[in-house]
């Protein structure tokens, strides 16, 4: 530590707040709160912590700094807000839900519709989540749209239906898109499926029957047949939840399991008394003790617009329960309880919540040891320098070298690695020239990695010797030579007319330096491994493919109307939905959308005029000619 720091650290107030680690680049390293900011910061300067990731973590300090708070509640949301704007590397990080489903419910929107998403923000709307499992919230959602009908379709498709669609035909929506929909009845259609999405099925009841008694009392048997109906849909959904608590109020419950540094954390949704699904958190080498891991899980997980349960329970209890018992009162707007119990039923479900954790820990580290196994059989079959546990994958897509792209796919021991994929325009090659494409997309890549010091185990490309060959001539240019290169050409099928059967040929792994190609066995974890990794690069480099190449069909004939530039060009795809009906609409229609004039209107009704084709062929021919005669310098990607 430096005299300088020194210093600050002797100068720290004795207040409660937040402070920030900062490393030599600048970024922040690690956020903490304390009561007392010059205690705590100088227990972790002097070795008062005896964590093992301490001394890293001190070791990498350059400098640092406070906000003082007026108390420690304030230091605790200060921290939550930190923690999420800098992600630093020594906190406790929980990755996002990205994985996990979540019903939104547009309540901000007239007529609210519910719809399944993977991104929860602070808009207004009510989400309901996570969802562990994909096809049971499916299930779900298709159940409560038949007991109650509330429209799924996009805004776009809403604002622009002429007459009602078939889900209105099967009674799946009102059709409040054409139809007079009285705006109350189906605001409580929504607010009906909102309780039966969220597991409060009594009082939902108890409502319907209500109701369905008074249509009965008033003679209006349609409607109380109706309630009668919806009643017995929602007891048959009911019948099929298994687990429930005496308690019935919403709970989070949290539970960990640990073996050394390696911590599973387990979250139980009980919605209602009735469990819905849980969320489960792995960490790797963290020593800090388990009141520790929860507060830092607490701090994150509540945040953004993620449902506040009536009761939290922990296994453990915290020094600040008290007041992050007030901070989500304060954003519930209703009287929240964190508590870590020590008897009864609430105990019972810790242990649950534990017994998950310890099972989810089991399940893991198998996984992560057979993943090792894969991982070293791959290295000793190849004869790999490195043990490859970060492998980059390259392929090359086109259509006769038209829109050229690549993909670059990461895989960490085992497991992709979304957030580094990364997808290519290429900007110097004309033609189908794979070669050349993948001479380009490497140097491109490697150029920053050795900028970042950041380089792969394993260099994979798809393809035999030309693009291992291409790899081989890029690494040497750059002067890297600590990663392994491999080439995965695909099987190939031979077939002769005068033969009944299908020959097939192994998949074949080619190595630099080496004539004749490697086959794996066919049924060897290895094998699956690079199919698996081939096979995504794959798929990530035809979905961007498809992506441009519907975007410019989509787009190019309004690229050729004088006078229609890209933002007006936006408004009128905004306004009618569809190429198709801008295509049939009037000049009259047209000059409806802001910022299109008379003479862009017309402009665009004669552009369709003229261009109206004798044949489905014919429009083919000349979407083709159009995109031909785009220039090369409006395709290019930055």
């Amino acid at each position: 530590m430096s005299v300088q720091l020194e210093d600050k650290v002797k100068t720290l107030p004795s207040k409660p707040g937040v402070y920030l680690f900062k490393d030599e680049s600048g970024s922040v390293a690690y956020v903490g709160k304390a009561q007392n900011l010059r205690s705590r910061v100088q227990q972790y300067m002097r070795g008062g912590d005896g964590r093992v990731q301490i001394p890293f973590l001190v070791d990498k300090v350059r400098d640092l700094d406070v906000v003082v708070t007026r108390n420690e509640k304030e230091a605790l949301l200060l921290e939550i807000t930190l923690i999420q704007k800098h992600k630093p590397r020594y906190n406790v990080r929980l990755k996002d839900d990205k994985s996990y489903w979540h019903l939104k419910v547009t309540t901000t929107e007239e007529w609210p519709r519910l719809l399944l998403t993977r991104q929860v923000r602070k808009d207004g709307n009510k989400y309901l989540g996570p969802f562990h499992s994909s096809v049971a919230i499916k299930q779900t959602l298709d159940t409560s749209r038949t007991v109650f009908p509330v429209r799924t379709c996009s805004n776009t498709v809403f604002k622009n239906r002429s007459r009602p669609c078939i889900e209105y035909q099967i009674n799946r929506c009102l059709g409040p898109c054409t139809l007079a929909v009285d705006p109350e009845e189906y605001r409580r259609q929504v607010d009906n499926a909102v309780l039966l999405l969220q597991g409060k099925n009594k009082s939902l009841v108890d409502t319907l029957n209500t109701r369905m008694w008074e249509a009965s009392q008033a003679e209006r048997y349609e409607e109380a047949a109706r309630f009668r109906d919806q009643i017995r849909s929602i007891e048959k959904t009911a019948l099929s939840q298994h687990v429930s608590t005496p308690l019935g109020n919403d709970q989070d419950v949290f539970g960990i399991y640990r073996e050394g540094g390696t911590v599973e954390g387990q979250v139980l949704f009980i919605r209602a008394g009735k469990l819905q699904g849980n969320i489960g958190y792995s960490f790797d080498d963290n020593e800090l003790p388990d009141e520790r891991v929860l507060g830092e899980i607490l701090t994150q997980f509540y945040y953004g617009a993620r449902f506040v349960p009536d009761e939290i329970l922990l296994p453990v209890p915290l020094e600040d329960m008290q007041i992050r018992s007030e901070i989500l009162t304060e954003r519930k707007n209703k009287k929240v309880m964190v508590s870590a119990p020590k008897r009864g039923d609430k105990v019972r479900l810790v242990e649950m919540a534990t017994e998950n954790a310890n099972q989810s820990f089991t399940e893991k580290r198998q996984t992560r040891e057979q993943r090792e196994k894969t991982i070293e059989s791959l290295r000793r079959a190849l004869r790999l320098t490195n043990a490859p546990k970060r492998i980059e994958c390259f392929d090359i897509s086109n259509i006769q070298g038209k829109m050229s792209v690549a993909s670059m796919v990461v895989f960490d021991e085992g497991e992709p690695v979304k957030g580094s994929y990364r997808r290519y325009r290429i900007k110097t090659v004309e033609g189908a020239d794979d070669f050349a494409s993948m001479y380009e997309v490497l140097t491109r890549r490697y150029k920053r990695a050795v900028e970042d010091n950041a380089f792969p185990d394993l260099l994979m490309v798809d393809g035999g010797k030309g693009q291992l060959g291409v790899a081989m001539a890029v690494l040497k240019e750059l002067d890297i030579n600590t990663v392994d290169m491999i080439g995965l050409a695909k099987m190939h099928t031979k077939s002769d007319a005068f033969e009944e059967e299908v020959q097939h040929s192994s998949e074949r792994v080619f190595l630099p330096g080496r004539k004749n190609p490697v086959v794996l066995a066919r049924n060897s974890t290895a094998l699956f491994l690079l199919q698996r990794i081939r096979d995504e690069a794959h798929r990530f480099a035809i979905t961007y493919h498809r992506q441009l190449r519907s975007k410019d069909q989509f787009q190019s004939t309004l690229e050729n109307i004088p006078g229609v530039g890209p933002v007006t060009r936006n408004a009128l795809l905004r306004h009618f939905g569809s190429l198709k009906k801008i295509k049939t609409g009037s000049v009259e229609e047209l000059q409806k959308v802001a910022g299109v004039t008379r003479k862009v209107a017309e402009s665009v009704v004669a552009f369709y005029k003229e261009d109206k084709p004798a044949s489905r062929k014919e429009n083919g021919d000349r979407d083709r000619e159009t995109y031909r005669l785009r220039p090369r310098q409006d395709m290019a990607q930055s």
